[in-house]
């Protein structure tokens, strides 16, 4: 059930573990002497340019008489608003810029184009999701308290209504954002605890109110007023939804990408306290996922195409990731680890297709929790050899570690023998993968 022991799960040693810790250490300590002007003249033009779509997103929505100019306006303003969340106001929030002395472009003054407050998505975020990611019972991004997405939360009738509850979810992502920070299953009994439930419940409120108030009521009667014409001033309203529904697919697809599709381990809370930096290294690799991009794509999901290194450094510029991203795959390819990315379709899906499956009970699916390809546990290796030690060896005669990666791949190729060995001797006309294939 989840990994409990992480270099166990991962092939390595102690040594091995403090040895990449070590390596990530000096990626970081690199990129922090390097950064410079080009990273300054990179933020500020982003935000020139995001200014520059709101500006022109909205001009052609308050002149867009035909339907072809509305639509040209709605989708240019959605680009601008994925923008300012996904390369700005997360990577800002973040404290990537935080070192230019900017107050423009710093964590603490930053306040984005979203239902969520700053304040509250930055300890939802920055602290809990980042600190113990992916870790069961503490990173509340793991469903986000509404969806079930590894085999490790029991099944309820209440999760029947997956794909429903994701689709709803991807729709209106940003008040998603907004709730979460509230815990609305959390049971509070102490004073303390419900004093502070109703100042982030007026916190979200007044959030809400503002993103409302400007997107539906006040930039309409701006247009209406100035064109004289209160269906000028309903089709603004209508344009403004379609960008924020565009952003918020867009934003719920880069998230699970990242987070959810096959490979992206989730953990138990077993000695979260004493984890030292290279096991929490070790965990932000096991537990992200990459999609593949180029640089307009990458730009476009902030760079958290590249979510494996956001993880190990979420405070280091985005624009740096895609060189950070080069040394990261030759560490995972020294220490023999997995490094899980695909496109962006093919990640997508398989998310969709893990929040599918588990919507159903436990009866129904054949892969267990130890084994499952959204979920797996340092057990799925010790169920073939409960003897065999779980770390690395060096292939004598190449003399290239064997791990993790080699592991996986490994006990794949030993079960598709089995499969080829059952289906020659049961013949034609049987199933002989229906055993071992993970549902």
């Amino acid at each position: 059930m989840a990994i409990s022991d992480i270099p166990e799960y991962a092939h390595l040693t102690d040594a091995d573990v403090e040895a990449l810790a070590a390596e990530l250490d000096q990626i970081r300590a690199d990129i922090e002497a390097d950064r410079g002007e080009r990273d300054a003249r990179y933020i500020r033009n982003t935000i020139r340019l995001q200014r520059g779509l709101d500006l022109a997103g909205r001009a052609m929505i308050a002149g867009g008489s035909r339907r072809g100019l509305w639509w040209a306006g709605a989708s240019t303003l959605g680009v601008a608003k994925i923008i300012e969340n996904m390369e700005l106001g997360h990577n800002v929030m973040h404290g990537q810029w935080d070192w230019m002395n900017d107050p423009e472009v710093h964590s603490t003054t930053w306040e984005w184009d979203n239902t969520g407050p700053s304040a509250h998505w930055k300890h939802t975020h920055n602290y809990i999701h980042h600190k113990y990611t992916n870790v069961l019972g503490m990173d509340d991004d793991v469903g986000y308290g509404l969806l079930r997405v590894t085999r490790d939360q029991r099944w309820r009738p209440f999760y029947l209504g997956n794909l429903v509850y994701n689709t709803i979810l991807a729709l209106f992502f940003e008040y998603g954002v907004a709730a979460q920070h509230l815990e609305l299953g959390r049971k509070r009994r102490t004073p303390e605890d419900k004093a502070q439930f109703s100042a982030d419940l007026r916190d979200v409120g007044a959030k809400i109110g503002r993103q409302v108030g400007k997107d539906y009521i006040l930039y309409p009667a701006v247009v209406g007023a100035v064109t004289r014409s209160p269906r000028a001033a309903r089709r603004t309203a209508g344009a403004n939804l379609v960008a924020n529904i565009i952003r918020n697919l867009w934003t719920n697809a880069v998230i699970f990408c990242g987070h959810f599709p096959d490979g992206a381990e989730k953990f138990t809370k077993k000695d979260m306290d004493t984890e030292s930096q290279g096991q929490w290294y070790l965990r932000q690799m096991l537990g992200s996922a990459n999609f593949h991009s180029g640089p307009v794509l990458g730009f476009m999901s902030g760079n958290l195409s590249y979510q494996i290194e956001h993880h190990l450094f979420p405070d280091l510029p985005s624009n740096r990731l895609p060189e950070i991203a080069q040394r990261v795959q030759a560490l995972a390819e020294k220490y023999d680890l997995p490094y899980t990315t695909g496109s962006l379709p093919v990640q997508y899906l398989k998310s969709w297709r893990t929040i599918a499956k588990l919507s159903l009970p436990d009866r129904f699916l054949i892969a267990t929790a130890d084994d499952a390809p959204e979920t797996a546990s340092e057990r799925r290796f010790k169920s073939e050899d409960p003897s065999k030690p779980l770390v690395s060896t060096v292939d004598p005669v190449t003399g290239r570690r064997r791990g993790l990666r080699s592991a996986i791949a490994g006990m794949r190729q030993r079960r598709r023998s089995r499969r080829v060995v059952t289906a020659l001797r049961t013949g034609p006309g049987t199933d002989p993968g229906r055993s071992s294939r993970a549902a």
